[in-house]
C-alpha cells in the first residue's frame, strides 16, 4: 500500500483506516508525494533490472498509485493490487498507466505462474501481520502471500518489499514464511543509524543466487555503502540449502525424503497434502 507514514499500530484492517479522507492525503500531500517516489526507485534500483529493457512488474498494495507512476516514468509496465476500494479509486482518478486490481495479498496472488519480471512493495507487507480476526492466522497469511508471488514471478525473478517492522519478532515472522515458501535473499537495511531515514527492504531472490545488495550508509564519507550481513542479531534471511545437498544421505522414499519432496512442491505452487504423522510411513503389503 502506497507510503503510509506511519505504521499499523491502529489495529484496524487497512481495508477500512485507508478511506477516502486518507486517500486525498496520498493525491495532494507533496511530502507524502515524494517520499513515496523515493522509496519507489530504491526498491526498483534494488530490482537491478536489465538496462534500457522495459519490464512487467507487480506492484503490491499499489494504493493510489504514486509507486507505479515511477515505474511508468521508467518505462516499465506494471499492474497493481491494493486491498483499499478508496485507494484504487485515487488511482484510477489520477489516470494511472497501469492496471490496477482489488484484491487481499493474504489469500495470495491471483495470476499465471512466470507472469512478472519483479515485483515491488512499498509499507505493505507488515499489515499481513495483524489479526483483525479471529479467523485471521498472520503466519498462514504471510506462507499464502509467499508462496503465490514466488509462482507468480518469472525463475529468477526478485522482489522488494519495504517494510516497516514493529519489532524483531514480526520481522523474523516474516522472513522465515519467505524462506518457507522457497525465497532466498536478505535484509537490505538503508541509513541504519538514523531514526527517521532508516528503510528496511526485504529483498527475495526466486532463484539460485547469493548476490545481495548494500544498503546505503548514512556516515560522512557518503556514497560508500553497506551491506547487510547474512547474521540471526541483522534480521537477515538466510540462504536456502540448495535442494541436491539437503537430499544427499536421504533413503529414497523414506520419511525425510518425502517430507523435503512434499515443500518442495509447496515451494512451487502446487496444491500438497498436510504433513501428518502418516506422512512417509510404510504401508503393509496387502494378502
Amino acid at each position: 500500500m502506497a507510503f503510509r507514514g506511519r505504521r499499523p499500530e491502529h489495529g484496524g484492517p487497512p481495508e477500512l483506516f485507508y478511506d477516502e479522507n486518507e486517500a486525498r492525503k496520498y493525491v495532494r500531500n507533496s511530502r507524502m508525494i515524494d517520499i513515496q517516489t523515493k522509496m519507489a526507485g530504491r526498491a526498483l534500483e534494488l530490482l537491478y533490472l536489465p538496462e534500457g529493457q522495459p519490464c512487467y512488474l507487480l506492484d503490491v498494495g499499489c494504493g493510489s498509485g504514486l509507486s507505479g507512476d515511477y515505474l511508468s516514468d521508467e518505462g516499465h509496465y506494471w499492474v497493481g493490487i491494493d486491498i483499499s476500494p478508496a485507494m484504487l479509486d485515487a488511482a484510477l482518478d489520477r489516470d494511472t498507466e497501469g492496471d490496477v486490481l482489488l484484491g487481499d495479498m493474504g489469500q495470495g496472488i491471483p495470476f499465471k505462474p512466470g507472469s512478472f519480471d519483479g515485483c515491488i512493495s512499498i509499507s505493505a507487507v507488515q499489515w499481513l501481520c495483524n489479526a483483525n480476526k479471529k479467523s485471521d492466522n498472520p503466519a498462514k497469511r504471510l506462507y499464502c502471500f509467499f508462496s503465490s508471488l514466488y509462482s507468480v514471478l518469472a525463475r529468477g525473478a526478485r522482489a522488494v518489499l519495504q517494510l516497516y517492522p514493529e519489532n524483531s519478532e514480526q520481522l523474523e515472522l516474516i522472513t522465515t514464511q519467505a524462506m518457507k515458501a522457497g525465497f532466498t535473499g536478505g535484509v537490505v537495511v538503508d541509513y541504519p543509524n538514523s531514526a527517521k531515514a532508516k528503510k528496511f527492504y526485504l529483498c527475495l531472490l526466486s532463484g539460485p543466487s547469493s548476490f545481495l545488495p548494500k544498503g546505503l550508509s548514512d556516515q560522512k564519507d557518503g556514497d560508500e555503502e553497506r551491506e547487510s550481513a547474512f547474521t540471526k542479531e541483522s534480521l537477515c534471511l538466510l540462504h536456502r540449502v540448495p535442494h541436491r545437498a539437503a537430499r544427499r544421505g536421504m533413503v529414497r522414499k523414506s520419511r525425510d525424503w518425502v517430507l523435503e519432496k512434499k515443500e518442495r512442491r509447496r515451494r512451487q505452487g502446487k496444491e500438497v497434502r498436510p504433513d501428518t504423522q502418516y506422512t512417509g510411513r510404510k504401508r503393509k503389503p496387502y494378502f
